[in-house]
């Protein structure tokens, strides 16, 4: 399965075997603006998502989208384990777990550009947290309601709706969507903005209005 990153100097990035799970992506500062193709392909896709309202958040859990972070590529490791080898630099694992359970790592923060030191344990793990980019309530409100149990798990697995973030924004952005919320550091907002749309429009999960007017005025500046 390959998927797009959107970042100047990637192309794709394909799902590896064995219980790496993901092949590591480059968030850092310095490669974060997606080229000048991918903002032109970006462009054309928002121009076919489907624009609507806000449908109700009623019925919205997060068991409707599968237990969180399911082994869905059976590669014997969970989803968040392999988002945080793809993701961390300098990673250390569990023992006996074939370089599976991350222990620590760093991250070069795409939301902040910050440098976050990552040590698993329960005072420490939360510093580093998975964004789902599209977050799941939102596409719940977007679409998500209508399709089957096996695609909200696939939608919340997916590596390319995936990447590893400085955990205080993630939970400052929580469920909002490009109109309430963009990544604080500027230089990764082209980068943001593109990829959901790319997952937006793998899944067809709709915008509202002012939704697709943030996007635009985001790529206008790429």
């Amino acid at each position: 399965m390959r998927v797009r990153a959107f970042m100047a100097g990637l192309a794709t990035m394909a799902v590896l075997t064995g219980c790496g799970g993901l092949e590591a992506q480059d968030t850092t500062p310095e490669t974060s603006k997606p080229d000048s193709a991918s903002v032109s392909d970006a462009r054309k896709k928002l121009a076919k998502l489907a624009v609507k309202g806000r449908a109700p958040k009623t019925g919205f859990d997060r068991d409707e989208f599968g237990s969180a972070w399911a082994d869905v590529d059976r590669n014997g490791c969970d989803t968040r384990n392999d988002v945080l080898k793809r993701d961390l630099k300098d990673e250390t694992f569990k023992s006996g777990t074939h370089d599976c359970i991350v222990l620590t790592g760093t991250l070069k923060d795409p939301y902040s550009g910050k440098t976050i030191e990552f040590k698993r344990g329960q005072e420490t793990s939360m510093a580093v947290q998975i964004d789902h980019l599209i977050p799941l309530s939102d596409a719940w409100q977007k679409g998500a309601q209508q399709w089957t149990a096996t695609k909200r798990k696939e939608f919340a697995n997916d590596p390319l709706n995936l990447l590893a973030v400085d955990g205080p924004l993630n939970g400052q952005k929580s469920d909002a969507d490009a109109a309430t919320w963009l990544p604080p550091r500027k230089a990764y907002r082209c980068t943001y903005i593109a990829r959901q749309i790319d997952v937006k429009a793998k899944y067809e999960v709709w915008v509202t209005a002012a939704e697709k007017d943030a996007m635009e005025t985001v790529l206008s500046d790429c």
